[in-house]
C-alpha cells in the first residue's frame, strides 16, 4: 500500500470515528490535528492504517480536552 493510501485511509478511519461518535468539531482544525498525528507517526515508521487512526484519535481528543480546558479558564 502507498503513503497515500495509507494516510487517506487511515484519516477515513480516524474522521468517521470521530464524526459518529459527535466528537468532530470545526472541519478545517480537525482535519489538521488528524494528519500531523499521522504524519507524525509516518516519520517514526508507523505505516498501518488502523495505527494511525487510532492514535490520531487520541491525539484529537488530547487536543481536544486542552482546548475545552483552556477555554473554561478564560470564562
Amino acid at each position: 500500500m502507498s503513503i497515500r493510501c495509507t494516510v487517506e485511509s487511515a484519516f477515513f478511519i480516524a474522521w468517521s470515528f470521530l464524526e459518529k461518535t459527535g466528537e468532530l468539531g470545526a472541519p478545517d482544525i480537525s482535519a489538521n490535528i488528524i494528519l500531523d498525528a499521522i504524519e507524525a507517526q509516518l516519520k517514526t515508521g508507523e505505516r498501518r492504517p488502523l495505527m494511525l487512526a487510532n492514535r490520531a484519535i487520541d491525539a484529537y481528543r488530547h487536543a481536544s480536552r486542552l482546548s475545552s480546558a483552556r477555554e473554561a479558564r478564560r470564562g
